[in-house]
């Protein structure tokens, strides 16, 4: 007789003792393995284009916070304004920002997540402030570029807080990525000392039209569940509320407590990253090359986000944020009496990488605590509403350095942070009770 082996993977139909019905048994076993091995790569793959994208995304919210900074100073002089003139900029780009909110819930909804070419919006905006017009026309380029940074800062943090797979870490790095604040300054720094100092808002268009161009490519015009289903995430819970997602949202007093404490916390951020750049030349006698300390602020600020989860996971997220807060405050004194420009420079980056985990801190409790079905409307509202504080209080900040100088600079900070600090002990510990 003779000797028949059978191995996986070798048609059975082959051995005389076992008929074809087996084969479709057995044999199909590991082609289905196969099948969903390849499936789960294919998602995992998708997963994180997206993923990168929407840091992409982020990356040019970062670039344009810290572009300002360094070129606050030449365009006070190119266009010959004072500190509250020049703050007009921060005003119209708050205005920017709360339309670009507003209509994110109406423009998600009705198109989708991937049909809102948003960053095309501030391709527009580079395009006027690089020709640099005079200045009401430059200052309208900041309302376009504030509105198209509206939704996309609110689509991304929407879309990162609907995640099922590790959101802490990829909330963290998200907005780690969003250090493009940290290389902005050092390409505005050089602008600002020359000729063509709007040259700049060319890289700036070049960085949106990247952008612009993945967008389209990875999400096309897909809403965000569909987007979800093509890397294997269910569409979440949904509420049974006959009420609008934005009714519902505007009732959550949760939603509120912690979008006005990012708001606050932007603000800080910006005004650290922008006005400083002036209070070192002014008051501490820094030279042109003083836009280099907005670079060391943001690039701690992503250091923080990073390095420090590890902190936030051991003591807890809530309660590491009021040490956060209280460490940043104490820097911010050495920054505000003692004259010495190296160790102000110091104080300040270990200040960006203390501030920089509460934003994600932030996102992470809101996710915890509010309704699924709302999460992503809520996290794109909040973030919206709190990069509006990257305008309104830079704009004070210029207001009140036009009466009393920016040396008073640093007592709105320790205010602020003080302020932001009392707004997170108000924001709910754990999820509301149903009914």
């Amino acid at each position: 007789m003779q000797k028949t082996t059978i191995s996986e993977g070798l048609s059975v139909s082959q051995h005389p003792t076992v008929g074809p019905q087996h084969n479709l048994k057995e044999s199909d076993k590991p082609n289905e393995r196969i099948e969903i091995r390849v499936e789960s790569s294919a998602s995992r793959l998708r997963a994180r284009v997206q993923f990168a994208t929407v840091c992409g995304s982020m990356y040019l919210i970062g670039w344009n916070d810290g572009t300002t900074g360094p070129l606050l100073p030449r365009i006070q002089k190119v266009y010959d304004l004072n500190f509250a003139v020049v703050s007009l900029i921060f005003v119209f780009a708050c205005i920017g920002f709360l339309s670009g909110v507003f209509a994110n819930l109406y423009l998600d909804g009705r198109f989708g997540f991937g049909k809102v070419r948003r960053s095309i919006i501030q391709v527009i905006a580079y395009t006027i402030q690089a020709g640099a017009f005079p200045f009401p026309a430059f200052v309208l380029g900041y309302v376009i570029n504030g509105f198209g940074m509206g939704l996309q800062d609110a689509q991304s943090n929407g879309y990162v807080g609907s995640l099922k797979d590790n959101p802490e870490v990829k909330m963290a790095i998200l907005h780690a990525v969003s250090a493009g604040a940290l290389s902005s300054p050092l390409v505005a720094t050089q602008f600002a000392q020359l000729p063509h100092w709007s040259f700049h808002y060319l890289c700036s268009l070049g960085v949106a039209f990247v952008n612009t161009v993945m967008l389209i490519a990875v999400f096309r015009l897909k809403t965000q569940d569909e987007c979800l289903a093509q890397i294997g995430q269910q569409a979440g819970e949904k509420g049974t509320s006959e009420k609008s997602p934005f009714s519902q949202i505007i009732r959550l007093r949760e939603v509120h407590f912690l979008a006005f404490f990012l708001l606050v916390l932007v603000g800080v951020e910006v005004i650290m990253g922008g006005w400083m750049v002036t209070y070192i030349i002014d008051v501490r006698g820094g030279g042109p090359s003083s836009g280099y300390i907005s670079s060391g602020f943001w690039g701690g600020l992503m250091t923080g986000r990073i390095v420090l989860l590890w902190v936030n996971k051991k003591v807890g997220e809530r309660r590491v944020l009021f040490i956060y807060s209280i460490l940043a405050i104490g820097l911010e004194l050495v920054v505000w009496l003692v004259p010495s420009l190296i160790g102000g420079g110091v104080a300040i980056f270990i200040v960006g990488v203390i501030l920089g985990p509460m934003y994600p801190i932030a996102m992470n409790h809101a996710v915890r605590i509010l309704p699924e079905w709302l999460v992503t409307g809520s996290a794109g509202w909040m973030a919206g509403f709190g990069q509006a504080g990257s305008a309104l209080f830079p704009f004070l900040t210029g207001a009140i350095a036009s009466k009393t100088g920016i040396k008073n600079l640093q007592p709105l900070l320790i205010s602020m942070m003080a302020f932001m600090t009392i707004l997170w002990a108000l924001v709910p510990r754990t999820a509301r009770k149903a009914g």
